[in-house]
């Protein structure tokens, strides 16, 4: 005696059974790459939007030092600026005046600081020669403002922790005026 035929029904219904597995391993490998790459875009994206805050602050710190705004004042604008950034917390600003003689002599005639994590000057200390750039010296008797902000970044997600090498720490940024 005979079996009858297997029917459409009986055939896909076998294949699904057997597939079962194969399908939940697959979404499961997926998930994993897919919250890799979700959290290092979220970390990244992160410090980007940290970097570019940076260079608002400095430049706007600057160009109010410049303009002869007082260096406390600045100070205090640059912090509000740098809001949701917490520099108390996380980051310092070194505000440098570099006044050049009429020899040519250069030299670092201020400085104001704040915030909470410290930091040295890569331009240098007061009364030194200051560490510059060529296009950046000032003319004869005349002044340079120079805004420093450094900030310590923490990722957020376990990703940035294992990556954290890929990031320089603490962020900076320089502005000339």
């Amino acid at each position: 005696m005979s079996c009858p035929p297997p029917t459409t029904y009986h055939l896909f219904s076998t294949r699904w059974r057997n597939r079962s597995g194969q399908a939940l391993v697959e979404m499961s490998l997926m998930v994993f790459v897919l919250m890799v790459v979700l959290f290092a875009v979220i970390d990244f994206g992160r410090a980007i939007h940290l970097k570019q805050i940076l260079i608002n602050v400095s430049r706007e710190g600057a160009n109010l030092s410049s303009r002869g705004t007082d260096p406390t004042n600045t100070l205090n604008a640059v912090v509000i600026s740098a809001q949701p950034l917490s520099i108390n917390q996380s980051g310092y600003i070194i505000i440098s005046k570099v006044y050049r003689d009429g020899t040519g002599h250069a030299t670092v005639a201020e400085q104001y600081r704040r915030g909470g994590v410290s930091a040295s000057s890569r331009i240098g200390l007061v009364g030194g020669t200051p560490n510059l750039p060529n296009s950046s010296i000032p003319p004869n008797n005349q002044n340079l403002w120079i805004v420093e902000v450094f900030y310590e970044y923490h990722p957020i997600t376990p990703l940035g922790h294992f990556l954290s090498f890929a990031l320089p720490s603490p962020f900076y940024d320089v502005a000339y005026f």
